[in-house]
């Protein structure tokens, strides 16, 4: 279930040891760009949410955190950092609950997925949008296309991520060359298509798949990937990798039983979102 933080309920007050965040931020969006919404999963990133957030452009209409009831001062230091931020949260666990959540409460006309522990660049926001207002539906990120790359990336899961793409070209016909990266933007009118009901890393897999089975227009971004700032990835690449396979044989031999026009089907009923 998935409940909108009351903001009274934060201050800043006791909060000791914030990162100082970066004195320039990414440069403003243009005038006259669509609402964006940037929708931010956390779990215990007291440390990492200033810098991210020091780096995030101006002019964004909403920032959403998704909080997995972290046990730090997450969510103070969110609030202590961007006082307009929206908090959610999310008491199931994992990756795929919380951005569901957050793509229910956003209201901007574009919405941004951005990891929050630095490994995503907030200035390339400018790169995802420029595709979606040129005509794209959806601005997929690659790690893997001229231009992008990664410092983080290891050799398993860059061979994980090759042959898992690879397989998911030959069955549903896309030419993705990144299947596994998180850092994407897409118009509102997507979510009805991506319908997310997968709780965990699996979550990009199944967004790029069912986008792509619903014959959206997807361009791809060019994105570099940069070490985690503070803390320990929750990622494993052999048990994520394997999820990753599940979701793409049960998207390609399962019947679909979603019906046509649903939205957000796994997050709707449970939330119980609240005015902030």
């Amino acid at each position: 279930m998935s409940t909108l933080l009351d903001k009274s309920t934060i201050t800043p007050s006791g909060v000791t040891h914030i990162t100082e965040a970066p004195s320039s931020r990414a440069a403003a969006l243009p005038a006259g760009s669509p609402k964006i919404s940037v929708i931010v999963p956390t779990l215990n990133e007291e440390k990492n949410l200033p810098i991210v957030f020091g780096m995030l452009p101006e002019g964004l209409h909403e920032v959403i955190v998704i909080d997995g009831r972290s046990t730090d001062n997450t969510l103070e230091v969110a609030k202590a950092v961007r006082p307009d931020v929206k908090i959610v949260l999310e008491d199931r666990p994992g990756k795929g609950w919380a951005l569901a959540a957050g793509f229910a409460a956003a209201t901007g006309d574009i919405l941004v997925m951005l990891d929050c522990d630095g490994s995503a660049d907030p200035a390339e926001i400018e790169r995802y949008v420029q595709p979606l207002i040129e005509g794209a539906d959806f601005s997929k990120g690659s790690r893997f296309l001229p231009g992008g790359g990664s410092s983080d990336i290891t050799p398993i899961r860059r061979l994980g991520n090759s042959v898992l793409c690879g397989i998911s070209n030959h069955w549903f016909g896309t030419a993705y060359s990144d299947l596994c990266y998180g850092y994407n933007a897409f118009w509102k009118h997507c979510l009805p298509a991506m319908d997310v009901d997968c709780a965990g890393f699996e979550v990009e897999t199944l967004i790029n798949i069912r986008i792509a089975k619903a014959g959206l227009n997807v361009a791809e971004v060019p994105s570099f990937e940069f070490d985690r700032i503070h803390g320990e990835s929750n990622l494993s690449a052999v048990k994520d990798g394997i999820r990753v396979l599940r979701t793409m044989v049960k998207e390609r031999f399962v019947k679909d039983t979603r019906k046509a026009g649903s939205t957000l089907g796994a997050a709707s009923p449970t939330a119980d979102l609240k005015a902030a």
